[in-house]
């Protein structure tokens, strides 16, 4: 299966909802590896890398996050698989 990496900036009500921790729940148990992270302007940032199909759930379960989530906007870029984690994890602070 071809290796992927997206990078992802996921808008609306998603700060202060544990959308990172459900986020890292979901990559450990699809073997995704990378981080994610609350950026200033409230939105929530992430970078996947991983097997495609897995990828593209968390990319899916992102269009919608946890249940206290409102997901206004997914924007999703493609980039080159570098295969740079060895883990996910949750960036601290904004």
């Amino acid at each position: 299966m071809a290796k992927v990496r997206a990078h992802l900036i996921i808008e609306g009500i998603v700060q202060g909802v544990f959308f990172r921790a459900h986020t890292k729940e979901q990559a450990d148990r699809n073997s995704i590896h990378g981080w994610v992270r609350n950026r200033p302007d409230s939105a929530v940032e992430a970078v996947f890398e991983g097997d495609e199909e897995p990828v593209k759930k968390l990319i899916e379960w992102c269009h919608n996050g946890p249940p206290e989530a409102v997901v206004e906007n997914v924007k999703t870029d493609w980039e080159a698989y570098k295969g740079e984690f060895k883990n996910f994890t949750v960036i601290q602070g904004v």
